[in-house]
């Protein structure tokens, strides 16, 4: 299958985002991530594993932001 034809499939935006965040959880059947490389936009699962990443990022700057300015890392 070449790359224009799966940038076609009509996976939504929204299973991207579930697929990415399992994989950042690291738990995955076979028979789900089958499903998922059948029908998932390519697209899609760069742009919801962009996005969950940069989440991911200020998540853990903001924490330890929060840790140090209150005194417990001190």
């Amino acid at each position: 299958m070449s790359l224009k034809e799966a940038a076609r499939r009509k996976g939504s935006f929204l299973h991207a985002l579930r697929a990415v965040a399992w994989s950042f959880f690291g738990v995955r059947k076979n028979s789900e991530y089958e499903k998922d490389v059948g029908r998932l936009n390519p697209l899609h699962v760069i742009v919801a594993g962009l996005l969950a990443a940069a989440m991911f990022v200020v998540v853990l700057v903001l924490l330890v932001k929060w840790v140090v300015g209150s005194g417990v890392a001190a």
